[in-house]
């Protein structure tokens, strides 16, 4: 990757283009660039049939520089540096701090490159190219630009192969603070590249690891669990940390929600911080100091309304109160 630095000191990961990938690009444009020189030189040709030999000579040079000079120049303009060449071979022209070219960057390589590339039949700038550390030619090197590769293949990304199912969750209790980055990083290209070593040396090499491990965190591994699986299943249960640290809620509870009876261990199969399938919020009245209801899911068996059953108030029985009060009280007093 290149060196390349802005302004603001900041590292561009920019990868220059070499020789073979320039050449084609440039042979790609020169043949564009010829045909269409050719036929407008048969044009004027059959124009300027009736005209002297001076004026000939004259739309002969101003179509040279116009097609060979300032069409190169005014396409790298308009496109930011890159011609039909350059995108056919995956190239564009930028600035030395990674910026897209302008006019005068444009005027200087297309100027250089008559000498560079038309006069020479592009010796000079293939030897130029050579010398440079990043593949430049001298109108790149005069016009302070650079031309880098805009496609680059995409890396494979490696994945760090999951632990066996019996040690899933045995180390939820490890205390993986005092283990460094160097050696994360050294125990995950173990795990992505284990089966590409040689037995020997990978157990030996996961031996070694997995000591450190038990070094900084100071719980060894449990009995009959080779070195490999032992340090998978700690890369899961640190991925698994990470990924409870990254999705918990703000509060900081992982996988409290926002209704109750949704957690981890909620009835119901809900995901945490989500309620169970079919379920609603409660709606809370504030004139009510009732706890709220839950709506049962649609799937569930109906539930009979409790019963609620009066309390029984007795009341004292007036004396003289005659028919009135036994009809009130249900009692009658003797005659």
């Amino acid at each position: 990757m290149s060196g390349l630095v802005t302004g603001d000191a900041v590292v561009l990961g920019l990868q220059p283009a070499r020789l073979p990938s320039r050449a084609l690009a440039v042979l790609i444009d020169l043949v564009v660039v010829w045909a269409v020189y050719l036929l407008i030189t048969l044009a004027l040709a059959v124009a300027t049939a009736s005209l002297d030999e001076a004026a000939v000579m004259a739309l002969s040079i101003a179509s040279f520089l116009l097609v060979l000079v300032g069409a190169p120049i005014a396409v790298e303009t308009l496109s930011h540096g890159r011609s039909l060449g350059k995108m056919a071979c995956g190239l564009r022209v930028v600035r030395d701090d990674g910026g897209p070219i302008r006019f005068r960057h444009a005027l200087v390589r297309g100027a250089l490159g008559v000498v560079e590339i038309l006069m020479t039949f592009g010796v000079v700038a293939c030897i130029a190219s050579l010398v440079s550390e990043r593949g430049r030619r001298l109108g790149d090197v005069f016009a302070g630009t650079l031309v880098v590769r805009e496609r680059i293949p995409a890396a494979r990304v490696a994945v760090v192969p999951p632990p066996p199912p019996w040690l899933v969750g045995r180390f939820a209790g490890l205390d993986l603070s005092a283990v460094p980055e160097p050696l994360w990083l050294e125990v995950r290209q173990y795990l992505t590249r284990a089966r590409e070593l040689d037995p020997v040396v990978g157990r030996r090499l996961a031996e070694r690891l997995a000591d450190e491990l038990v070094a900084r965190t100071g719980t060894p591994p449990p009995p009959g669990v080779p070195a490999d699986a032992y340090l998978a299943g700690v890369v899961a249960e640190r991925q698994a940390r990470d990924a409870r640290r990254a999705f918990a809620s703000p509060s900081g509870a992982p996988g409290a929600g926002a209704f109750p009876g949704t957690g981890a261990g909620a009835a119901g199969g809900g995901a945490p911080g989500f309620p169970p399938p079919g379920a609603t919020p409660p709606r809370s009245d504030p004139r009510r100091s009732d706890p709220p209801r839950t709506e049962p899911s649609p799937g569930a068996p109906p539930v009979a309304p409790p019963v609620v059953v009066a309390p029984v108030v007795d009341k004292p029985v007036v004396e003289g109160a005659g028919e009135s009060g036994a009809r009130r009280t249900g009692f009658a007093p003797p005659a």
